[in-house]
Protein backbone atom coordinates (compact mmCIF):
# COMPACT_ATOMS: atom_id res chain seq x y z
CA UNK A 1 0.00 0.00 0.00
CA UNK A 2 1.37 3.57 -0.80
CA UNK A 3 -0.04 6.68 1.31
CA UNK A 4 -0.23 9.78 -0.83
CA UNK A 5 -0.51 13.00 1.49
CA UNK A 6 -1.54 16.12 -0.03
CA UNK A 7 -3.27 13.79 -2.34
CA UNK A 8 -5.61 16.43 -3.66
CA UNK A 9 -2.97 19.01 -4.16
CA UNK A 10 -1.07 20.16 -7.39
CA UNK A 11 1.26 17.50 -6.98
CA UNK A 12 -0.30 15.02 -4.62
CA UNK A 13 -3.44 14.14 -6.98
CA UNK A 14 -0.98 13.66 -10.22
CA UNK A 15 0.88 11.18 -7.72
CA UNK A 16 -2.34 9.23 -7.26
CA UNK A 17 -3.62 9.34 -10.63
CA UNK A 18 -0.40 7.71 -12.04
CA UNK A 19 0.07 5.38 -9.55
CA UNK A 20 -3.48 4.03 -10.05
CA UNK A 21 -2.56 3.87 -13.65
CA UNK A 22 -0.20 1.26 -13.20
CA UNK A 23 -1.88 -0.60 -10.90
CA UNK A 24 -0.77 -0.12 -7.36
CA UNK A 25 -2.43 0.00 -4.42
CA UNK A 26 -2.99 3.53 -3.49
CA UNK A 27 -4.48 5.47 0.16
CA UNK A 28 -4.82 9.17 -0.55
CA UNK A 29 -5.26 11.47 2.75
CA UNK A 30 -7.79 13.96 2.34
CA UNK A 31 -9.50 16.35 4.83
CA UNK A 32 -12.59 15.64 2.97
CA UNK A 33 -13.16 12.20 1.08
CA UNK A 34 -16.60 12.82 0.03
CA UNK A 35 -15.44 15.62 -2.16
CA UNK A 36 -12.22 14.07 -3.08
CA UNK A 37 -12.07 12.93 -7.20
CA UNK A 38 -9.83 9.98 -7.22
CA UNK A 39 -9.40 7.20 -9.84
CA UNK A 40 -11.30 4.16 -9.21
CA UNK A 41 -9.66 1.53 -6.86
CA UNK A 42 -7.92 4.25 -4.97
CA UNK A 43 -9.01 4.53 -0.67
CA UNK A 44 -9.23 7.24 1.20
CA UNK A 45 -8.84 8.34 4.01
CA UNK A 46 -9.90 10.80 6.75
CA UNK A 47 -6.97 13.17 7.50
CA UNK A 48 -4.33 16.11 7.37
CA UNK A 49 -0.93 16.79 8.31
CA UNK A 50 -1.79 18.86 10.91
CA UNK A 51 -3.75 16.11 13.03
CA UNK A 52 -1.08 13.44 13.92
CA UNK A 53 -4.04 11.27 15.07
CA UNK A 54 -5.65 10.88 11.51
CA UNK A 55 -1.71 10.42 9.72
CA UNK A 56 -1.30 7.58 12.39
CA UNK A 57 -4.12 5.61 11.11
CA UNK A 58 -3.98 6.37 7.63
CA UNK A 59 -0.55 5.10 7.39
CA UNK A 60 -1.72 1.69 8.92
CA UNK A 61 -0.43 -0.82 6.72
CA UNK A 62 1.58 1.30 4.68
CA UNK A 63 4.61 0.06 2.94
CA UNK A 64 5.30 3.75 1.02
CA UNK A 65 4.24 6.91 1.64
CA UNK A 66 4.60 10.24 -0.09
CA UNK A 67 5.22 12.88 2.05
CA UNK A 68 3.93 16.33 1.64
CA UNK A 69 3.87 18.35 4.79
CA UNK A 70 5.01 22.28 4.44
CA UNK A 71 2.21 24.46 3.14
CA UNK A 72 3.41 28.14 5.25
CA UNK A 73 6.28 29.07 7.94
CA UNK A 74 4.30 27.07 11.19
CA UNK A 75 4.28 23.66 9.20
CA UNK A 76 7.98 22.14 10.40
CA UNK A 77 6.37 20.84 13.60
CA UNK A 78 3.57 18.72 11.14
CA UNK A 79 6.32 17.98 8.87
CA UNK A 80 8.39 15.96 10.99
CA UNK A 81 5.73 14.30 12.38
CA UNK A 82 4.98 12.95 9.39
CA UNK A 83 7.76 11.14 9.22
CA UNK A 84 7.87 9.97 12.85
CA UNK A 85 4.11 8.54 11.81
CA UNK A 86 5.83 7.02 9.31
CA UNK A 87 8.73 5.37 11.13
CA UNK A 88 6.07 4.34 13.61
CA UNK A 89 3.82 2.82 11.11
CA UNK A 90 6.51 0.56 9.55
CA UNK A 91 6.66 2.39 6.82
CA UNK A 92 9.52 1.45 4.59
CA UNK A 93 10.39 3.94 2.37
CA UNK A 94 9.36 7.68 2.05
CA UNK A 95 9.81 10.38 -0.88
CA UNK A 96 9.44 14.02 0.67
CA UNK A 97 8.35 16.87 -1.35
CA UNK A 98 10.81 19.91 -0.49
CA UNK A 99 11.22 22.98 -1.93
CA UNK A 100 14.52 24.51 -4.46
CA UNK A 101 16.65 26.33 -2.41
CA UNK A 102 15.85 24.67 1.11
CA UNK A 103 18.72 24.98 3.66
CA UNK A 104 20.38 27.70 1.39
CA UNK A 105 20.80 31.23 3.88
CA UNK A 106 20.39 33.65 0.87
CA UNK A 107 17.08 32.45 0.27
CA UNK A 108 15.82 33.86 3.70
CA UNK A 109 13.07 32.17 5.88
CA UNK A 110 11.46 30.70 3.22
CA UNK A 111 14.54 28.57 2.84
CA UNK A 112 14.39 27.11 6.21
CA UNK A 113 10.88 26.20 6.15
CA UNK A 114 11.59 22.40 4.79
CA UNK A 115 14.65 21.72 6.46
CA UNK A 116 13.56 20.59 10.08
CA UNK A 117 11.32 17.42 7.64
CA UNK A 118 13.99 17.00 5.23
CA UNK A 119 16.31 16.48 8.36
CA UNK A 120 14.06 14.30 9.75
CA UNK A 121 13.74 12.30 6.39
CA UNK A 122 17.24 11.02 6.59
CA UNK A 123 17.66 10.48 10.43
CA UNK A 124 14.96 8.45 10.05
CA UNK A 125 16.35 5.12 9.05
CA UNK A 126 14.22 4.56 6.19
CA UNK A 127 15.08 4.43 2.73
CA UNK A 128 14.24 8.06 1.35
CA UNK A 129 14.26 10.24 -1.75
CA UNK A 130 13.80 14.40 -1.50
CA UNK A 131 12.77 16.48 -4.35
CA UNK A 132 13.46 19.90 -4.31
CA UNK A 133 10.98 21.34 -7.00
CA UNK A 134 11.47 24.41 -8.61
CA UNK A 135 8.79 27.42 -9.11
CA UNK A 136 5.30 25.46 -10.56
CA UNK A 137 4.31 26.32 -14.09
CA UNK A 138 0.97 25.96 -12.81
CA UNK A 139 1.59 28.98 -10.62
CA UNK A 140 0.68 31.23 -13.78
CA UNK A 141 -2.97 29.77 -13.68
CA UNK A 142 -3.39 32.72 -11.04
CA UNK A 143 -2.61 35.15 -13.72
CA UNK A 144 -5.84 33.72 -15.74
CA UNK A 145 -8.46 36.24 -14.52
CA UNK A 146 -6.44 38.79 -15.80
CA UNK A 147 -5.07 37.41 -18.97
CA UNK A 148 -8.87 36.51 -19.98
CA UNK A 149 -9.58 40.20 -18.73
CA UNK A 150 -7.24 41.43 -20.98
CA UNK A 151 -5.69 42.78 -17.90
CA UNK A 152 -1.58 43.31 -16.44
CA UNK A 153 -0.40 40.33 -14.79
CA UNK A 154 1.28 41.15 -11.67
CA UNK A 155 5.20 40.72 -11.47
CA UNK A 156 6.74 40.62 -7.93
CA UNK A 157 9.60 39.22 -9.24
CA UNK A 158 11.39 41.83 -11.91
CA UNK A 159 13.14 39.84 -14.47
CA UNK A 160 14.50 37.72 -11.72
CA UNK A 161 14.31 34.03 -13.71
CA UNK A 162 13.58 30.39 -12.31
CA UNK A 163 13.63 26.78 -13.58
CA UNK A 164 10.16 26.68 -14.08
CA UNK A 165 8.87 23.13 -14.09
CA UNK A 166 6.36 21.64 -14.96
CA UNK A 167 4.32 20.12 -11.81
CA UNK A 168 3.60 16.69 -14.31
CA UNK A 169 7.24 16.24 -14.18
CA UNK A 170 7.07 16.17 -10.51
CA UNK A 171 4.42 14.39 -10.02
CA UNK A 172 5.97 11.38 -12.35
CA UNK A 173 9.25 11.83 -10.54
CA UNK A 174 7.79 11.01 -7.75
CA UNK A 175 6.27 8.03 -8.60
CA UNK A 176 9.35 6.65 -9.91
CA UNK A 177 11.25 7.30 -6.32
CA UNK A 178 8.09 5.90 -4.69
CA UNK A 179 8.11 3.04 -6.50
CA UNK A 180 12.25 2.38 -7.26
CA UNK A 181 14.22 2.10 -4.05
CA UNK A 182 16.54 2.51 -6.70
CA UNK A 183 16.15 6.18 -5.71
CA UNK A 184 16.69 5.80 -2.33
CA UNK A 185 19.33 8.32 -0.34
CA UNK A 186 18.81 10.85 -3.28
CA UNK A 187 18.49 14.41 -3.22
CA UNK A 188 16.60 15.96 -6.67
CA UNK A 189 16.38 19.56 -7.77
CA UNK A 190 13.60 19.73 -10.24
CA UNK A 191 13.39 22.13 -12.93
CA UNK A 192 12.78 22.80 -16.24
CA UNK A 193 15.11 22.93 -19.29
CA UNK A 194 15.09 26.93 -19.41
CA UNK A 195 15.44 29.57 -16.82
CA UNK A 196 12.15 32.13 -17.47
CA UNK A 197 11.03 35.57 -15.72
CA UNK A 198 7.60 36.41 -15.44
CA UNK A 199 7.92 38.17 -18.79
CA UNK A 200 9.50 35.77 -20.14
CA UNK A 201 6.96 33.39 -19.10
CA UNK A 202 3.96 36.06 -20.20
CA UNK A 203 5.66 36.48 -23.96
CA UNK A 204 4.96 32.58 -24.63
CA UNK A 205 1.56 33.15 -23.09
CA UNK A 206 1.03 35.81 -25.62
CA UNK A 207 2.60 34.14 -28.57
CA UNK A 208 0.49 30.84 -27.65
CA UNK A 209 -3.20 32.54 -27.23
CA UNK A 210 -2.44 34.94 -30.09
CA UNK A 211 -3.26 38.18 -28.56
CA UNK A 212 -0.45 40.52 -25.96
CA UNK A 213 -0.02 39.55 -22.48
CA UNK A 214 0.87 43.05 -20.27
CA UNK A 215 2.59 42.66 -17.54
CA UNK A 216 2.87 45.00 -14.96
CA UNK A 217 5.53 45.30 -12.01
CA UNK A 218 4.43 45.33 -8.15
CA UNK A 219 6.27 47.54 -5.35
CA UNK A 220 7.04 45.43 -1.84
CA UNK A 221 3.58 47.23 -0.95
CA UNK A 222 2.06 46.08 -3.88
CA UNK A 223 2.49 43.01 -3.75
CA UNK A 224 1.84 42.53 0.14
CA UNK A 225 -1.68 44.12 -1.25
CA UNK A 226 -2.15 41.75 -3.73
CA UNK A 227 -0.71 38.26 -1.80
CA UNK A 228 -3.44 39.29 1.13
CA UNK A 229 -6.19 39.53 -1.58
CA UNK A 230 -5.00 36.16 -2.53
CA UNK A 231 -5.69 34.70 0.76
CA UNK A 232 -2.00 34.85 2.18
CA UNK A 233 -1.24 35.44 5.91
CA UNK A 234 0.92 38.49 6.66
CA UNK A 235 3.81 35.67 8.61
CA UNK A 236 3.77 33.93 4.93
CA UNK A 237 4.29 37.02 3.14
CA UNK A 238 7.00 38.40 5.50
CA UNK A 239 8.86 35.66 5.19
CA UNK A 240 8.20 35.03 1.35
CA UNK A 241 9.82 38.45 1.15
CA UNK A 242 13.40 37.65 1.18
CA UNK A 243 12.70 34.35 -1.29
CA UNK A 244 11.30 36.90 -3.74
CA UNK A 245 14.04 39.10 -3.36
CA UNK A 246 16.29 36.56 -3.83
CA UNK A 247 14.63 35.40 -7.42
CA UNK A 248 14.44 39.35 -8.45
CA UNK A 249 18.41 39.25 -7.86
CA UNK A 250 18.48 36.36 -10.22
CA UNK A 251 19.52 34.16 -7.16
CA UNK A 252 16.83 31.39 -8.23
CA UNK A 253 18.27 31.05 -11.86
CA UNK A 254 19.31 27.22 -11.44
CA UNK A 255 18.54 24.92 -14.38
CA UNK A 256 19.57 20.42 -13.24
CA UNK A 257 19.92 17.75 -15.64
CA UNK A 258 17.60 15.65 -13.01
CA UNK A 259 13.79 15.23 -14.33
CA UNK A 260 16.33 13.84 -17.42
CA UNK A 261 17.90 11.44 -14.67
CA UNK A 262 15.23 10.08 -13.33
CA UNK A 263 12.58 9.95 -16.21
CA UNK A 264 15.16 9.24 -19.14
CA UNK A 265 13.54 12.09 -21.07
CA UNK A 266 14.10 15.78 -21.29
CA UNK A 267 11.76 17.92 -18.31
CA UNK A 268 8.77 19.78 -20.49
CA UNK A 269 9.26 23.38 -21.05
CA UNK A 270 6.71 26.12 -19.71
CA UNK A 271 5.37 26.26 -23.58
CA UNK A 272 4.64 22.64 -23.30
CA UNK A 273 2.52 23.51 -20.14
CA UNK A 274 0.70 26.35 -21.29
CA UNK A 275 -0.14 24.65 -24.83
CA UNK A 276 -1.72 21.99 -22.83
CA UNK A 277 -2.99 24.42 -20.34
CA UNK A 278 -4.61 27.74 -22.37
CA UNK A 279 -7.87 26.66 -22.32
CA UNK A 280 -7.57 28.44 -18.80
CA UNK A 281 -6.39 31.72 -19.90
CA UNK A 282 -9.43 31.80 -22.62
CA UNK A 283 -8.21 30.00 -25.46
CA UNK A 284 -9.98 26.93 -25.79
Amino acid sequence: MILVTGATGTIGSEVVRQLAARGEKVRALTRDPAKAHVPTGVETALGHHADPASVETAMTGVEVAFLVGVFGPDDSAHDRALVEAARAAGVRRIVKLSGIGAGDPAVGPVGTWHVPGEQAVRDSGLEWTILRPSAFASNTLGWAASVRAGSPIPNTSGDGGQGVVDPRDVSEVAAAALLDPGHSGRTYTLTGPEVLSVPAQAAVLAEILGRPVAVRGLSSAEAREYLLGLGFSDTFIDASEISRGFVREGGNEVVTGDVREVLGRPARSYREWAQDHKGAFGEG
